[in-house]
Parts: C-alpha cells; sequence; structure tokens
C-alpha cells in the first residue's frame, strides 16, 4: 500500500483483492500517515535551508546560495542531491538523526554542486573546506557499509542513479 501527492490530488494504491472495508480503512491510515510525514517535512525545511546558507557563506564564500533545500524521505540510495538549474537541494530524512556535523558535510557537499556540477577535483577541494569533511565522509561510508545500503564510490554523496517515488510517497 502506498500514498502520495499528485498536486492537488492525493492518490492512495491498494490491493484490488481488499474489501471496502477493508480499503477505506487502509485509505484512512494512509491518509493519516501521509499527512503526519508532509507535517514533519515543511517544519523542518526552513530551518534546513537556513542552515545552509550559513554553511554555504562560512565555508564557500557564499556567492552560491540555493533557492530551496528541503528533507525528502524518496532518497533511498544518496545522502542528498541538487539540481544546479533550479538550485535545488534535497537532502534524505535518514540524516536527521545523525551528528550536525554529518548534515553539514551533506549540505557543503551539495552546496558545492551550485558551483561545480562534477564530482571532479575543483569540486572536492572546494567541498574539504569544510573542516570535518574526511571525518563525515568516513561516517558515512562506515554507516553505508553497516546498514548495507547507500553510496559506496570514493564517499560521494549522489552518485548512484535509483528510482524514486513521487514526492511525499508514504509506503506500508
Amino acid at each position: 500500500m502506498s500514498a502520495y501527492r499528485d498536486g492537488d490530488t492525493t492518490v492512495v494504491l491498494v490491493p484490488a483483492s481488499f474489501s471496502h472495508a477493508e480499503e477505506q480503512r487502509w485509505v484512512s491510515r494512509m491518509l493519516r500517515k501521509l499527512e503526519a510525514k508532509q507535517g514533519r517535512r515543511h517544519s523542518g525545511d526552513g530551518q534546513l535551508r537556513e542552515r545552509a546558507v550559513e554553511l554555504a557563506r562560512r565555508y564557500l564564500g557564499g556567492t552560491e546560495l540555493p533557492e530551496t533545500v528541503r528533507w525528502v524521505d524518496n532518497q533511498h540510495a544518496r545522502w542528498g542531491s541538487c539540481t544546479p538549474e533550479t538550485r535545488t537541494i534535497r537532502i534524505s530524512r535518514r540524516l536527521v538523526d545523525m551528528p550536525s556535523w554529518v548534515v553539514d558535510y551533506v549540505l557543503v557537499h551539495e552546496l558545492a554542486h551550485l558551483r561545480i556540477p562534477t564530482h571532479g577535483r575543483d569540486f572536492w577541494e572546494l567541498v574539504s573546506r569544510y573542516p570535518k569533511a574526511e571525518r563525515a565522509r568516513g561516517y558515512l561510508e562506515g554507516f553505508s557499509a553497516g546498514a548495507r545500503v547507500g553510496p559506496a564510490e570514493g564517499g560521494a554523496v549522489a552518485d548512484t542513479a535509483e528510482e524514486e517515488l513521487p514526492e511525499g510517497t508514504v509506503e506500508d
């Protein structure tokens, strides 16, 4: 079962074998879960953007500022992603309980993509301005190895492609 927003429409997917009563029960449950998840996502996005702007100014000269920075629930093999054309940064909610210096590293990594879209030497030199970059990369690599999920090549934050469900999807 899953539920997600498609513009102004909420889509809830349930098995065709459900009785009408089961369908109604699950639709109600999934709508409650979706609402709770949407509320959590929006409550911290402003603070996350403020932190990103502060880090951009402190470590990257403040010339490349994001338009939006938000937590997302649909990144299971990435820590973050950036779309330089729209100046949009998305940070995986899997980071929410990690140390703040790890979240800061991922933010710096994605902010650096606003200036340099690829993972070349210049990019890594820019990211290394964050004093705990190497430590945070090690933390994330260890976490990924322990959980057997996430990026593994060169400590990159967002090098792997993955199939993503629509934004805000909840599953049960």
